[in-house]
């Protein structure tokens, strides 16, 4: 069955929505920058409102691994995604600091970006077209990955059928394509997750 992340929550709304939807897995969005940023002290709000069966994912750009340590041994989130310029050395540390998921973020522009994904270390991959641009790359680059990946990128309630039977991917995760003058709207993300599983059933 294809892991669903629903990324980018930061209301309780969005949390009540996603345990009446049931996805593998919501995102908090610890880049300051980010129009969806969450402080650690409202994640922890939120994640106390959310299902035990539902995972999340802390999702950070060059944070200080110390910092990602202690979100995750507060239980503040299970696992972590690197979205910044973060190398191997830096997984190591992080995985001696708290050794839980980690999956790492890739922009692929080219058959070269696929390639050199496939060798991290880290326990996953996300494949998307930028940093949270919520635009579709060229799917052909990435057919050749034999790891499992979540699919990121303009993904929908429109789309996303067509990519889970064409690529098989371990997850895919969506944000923008779940909103509505950019709040989380619980139609789309419950169009998102019927599609996700309409496709399972093919």
């Amino acid at each position: 069955m294809t892991k669903i992340k629903l990324c980018g929550l930061y209301r309780p709304g969005d949390i009540e929505a996603a345990n009446r939807l049931g996805p593998e897995y919501v995102g908090f969005v610890f880049a300051r920058g980010s129009r969806r940023y969450v402080t650690p002290e409202k994640a922890a709000e939120l994640k106390r409102l959310l299902s035990p069966a539902i995972r999340a994912v802390g999702v950070t750009v060059n944070e200080e691994p110390e910092t990602i340590a202690a979100l995750l041994k507060n239980g503040v989130i299970d696992m972590v995604q690197l979205h910044g310029n973060e190398d191997e050395d830096y997984i190591r540390r992080l995985r001696r600091l708290a050794d839980r998921p980690i999956i790492r973020a890739v922009s692929v522009r080219t058959e070269k970006d696929a390639k050199d994904a496939e060798a991290s270390s880290a326990d996953l991959l996300l494949l998307d077209s930028g940093a949270g641009s919520g635009s579709v790359f060229d799917w052909r680059l990435i057919e050749a990955i034999r790891r499992p990946y979540f699919l990121a990128g303009g993904l929908n309630a429109d789309n996303v059928e067509k990519a889970v039977r064409e690529l098989k991917p371990f997850g895919v995760d969506v944000s923008s394509g779940i909103e509505t003058d950019r709040k989380k709207d619980e139609q789309k993300m419950a169009a998102f997750v019927a599609a996700v599983r309409k496709a399972d059933r093919s």
